[in-house]
């Protein structure tokens, strides 16, 4: 999988951008927002329909203009695809594959996996439960189809539900509809419950090993799903909460208050682990998202790093460097010295200055210093 170019009309600080990229280490680099992340926000964009920070589209189009364009071509099993995306402030995104519109996000979702890493992923591990849900939302969704559909119904649900809970204040009698939305709940959640666990296995066959070499051998590194209720306890759980629910306004148990623990030697590190151990091990997280991807959908991600290499210390700093390679890197930072230390092979440079990336002639491909 590689991405082959990447236009931009009215995005961001972009008025027009056609960027062509190498299929090995693409760095751009420039001073502080310029609009390097943006480059790579708008490819994630492209691979998921949503924006890696969470931005509505109404943020992401240019502030002086109502649309925005997004065209990316990329490269499958040799086979070339084009992606469209029309960003609009007060509609809906419309999205063309190979110049077909499809209605759905689903029928884009794994055409293009992408690994993103940027330095808020390092506190992962430290944050709050909703940073590790939101980290396997992201990474299910793009592998997995019915996750994305069971997930999106789930969080609507949860909405009208929470709704409802407000509604029965004034309305008392509304009480009566909420077996109905219960039923609908506990359908799609008991699935995500299932899903996140069978993630959870799945990335502690990767992450164990990644970790130990990361930490030199000193560290066994496992991760456990913590579901919030079982998928077939969350019915009874419902109806326990009922009176609970009714009085906060708001639905106490289910998916959306899951959680998953890293545990390093016994101990759990979310709680009492250095920041050290946590850095390290968000690291081995993202690394372990790349070989996920490989085992499920058969094929190497993009992988996106958002100035992230100013955050490491040298050993990890080599280590991710190293473990690239035969990936398709798009690499922002706000200078190239880390490469040139590190001798490490870069295939284009792209600076990137107020909304405009200049490509700049790299040494035949070869290492960056002596």
């Amino acid at each position: 999988m590689i991405i082959k170019s990447l236009e931009l009309a009215d995005y961001r600080n972009y008025g027009t951008l056609n960027i062509s990229f190498d299929r090995g280490t693409n760095i751009l680099y420039g001073n502080n927002a310029q609009g390097k992340t943006n480059i790579l926000e708008a490819i994630y964009v492209s691979a998921t329909t949503k924006s890696h920070k969470g931005s509505k589209d109404r943020e992401i189009v240019n502030f002086d203009k109502e649309e925005a364009h997004i065209r990316t071509y990329l490269e499958k099993e040799a086979v070339e695809y084009r992606v469209d995306m029309h960003l609009r402030k007060n509609k809906s995104k419309g999205i063309a594959i190979d110049g077909q519109k499809i209605k759905k996000a689903a029928q884009l979702l794994g055409l293009l996996n992408v690994v993103f890493f940027s330095p808020e992923d390092l506190s992962i591990i430290k944050n709050g439960p909703a940073e590790r849900r939101r980290f396997a939302d992201m990474e299910l969704c793009q592998l997995d189809s019915f996750y994305l559909y069971n997930l999106n119904h789930y969080n609507k649900i949860i909405g009208q539900r929470n709704k409802l809970l407000k509604d029965m204040f004034f309305h008392p009698e509304l009480r009566d509809t909420l077996n109905i939305w219960d039923s609908q709940l506990v359908s799609y959640g008991s699935k995500i419950i299932e899903r996140r666990g069978l993630f959870a296995g799945q990335l502690c066959e990767i992450i164990g090993e990644i970790h130990k070499r990361l930490s030199g051998g000193k560290e066994e590194l496992v991760v456990k799903y913590e579901p919030d209720v079982a998928g077939d306890t969350f019915e009874a759980r419902l109806k326990e909460n009922q009176e609970k629910d009714i009085r906060s306004k708001m639905t106490s148990a289910g998916p959306h208050r899951d959680d998953f623990v890293f545990i390093i030697n016994g101990i759990d590190i979310r709680k009492f682990g250095s920041q050290g151990q946590q850095r390290t091990a968000a690291l081995s997280l993202k690394l372990s998202e790349i070989e996920l991807v490989k085992k499920i959908a058969k094929d190497t991600p993009v992988l996106l790093l958002d100035d992230v290499l100013s955050e490491l210390d040298s050993n990890r700093q080599n280590y991710l460097l190293n473990s690239i390679g035969d990936i398709q890197t798009i690499i922002t930072c706000t200078g190239l010295d880390e490469f040139v230390n590190n001798r490490f092979e870069i295939n284009k440079i792209f600076k990137v200055t107020d909304g405009t990336a200049k490509a700049l002639t790299v040494n035949n491909g070869i290492n960056i210093g002596k």
